[in-house]
């Protein structure tokens, strides 16, 4: 089982439990997909999109348990990230956690990635 992760507002997630998806982020809309990230990408992506941003979520999801609709891309350095082409179903989500911000405002994703 390979697990990806979706960072997000307390407040989107809470949405998205009450709807049973995830429609996107502002960017996902404007992007097409929904942008994922592997365990070895999430703490960067934290980092670089979510610094002094309280109240974030980490979800992680089965990449496998996606199909079709998850794909591969390259992205930011040339790696690549999963993005999701169609909502993030509540019943995607395998594992989810609250992240704290250090010192320097960068949310702390530390042992919630497999």
């Amino acid at each position: 089982m390979t697990l990806i992760y979706k960072i997000l507002s307390r407040a989107e997630w809470d949405a998205a439990k009450a709807a049973g998806r995830f429609e996107g982020s502002a960017v996902d809309h404007q992007d097409g997909f929904i942008h994922l990230s592997g365990a070895d990408q999430a703490q960067e992506t934290a980092a670089k999109y979510f610094k002094d941003q309280p109240n974030l979520v980490l979800l992680g999801v089965e990449a496998e348990g996606l199909g079709a609709d998850l794909k591969w891309e390259a992205s930011r350095g040339g790696a690549l990230f999963p993005h999701l082409y169609r909502p993030l179903l509540v019943s995607d989500v395998i594992t989810e956690a609250d992240l704290g911000l250090d010192a320097d405002g960068v949310p702390q994703l530390g042992d919630h990635l497999a």
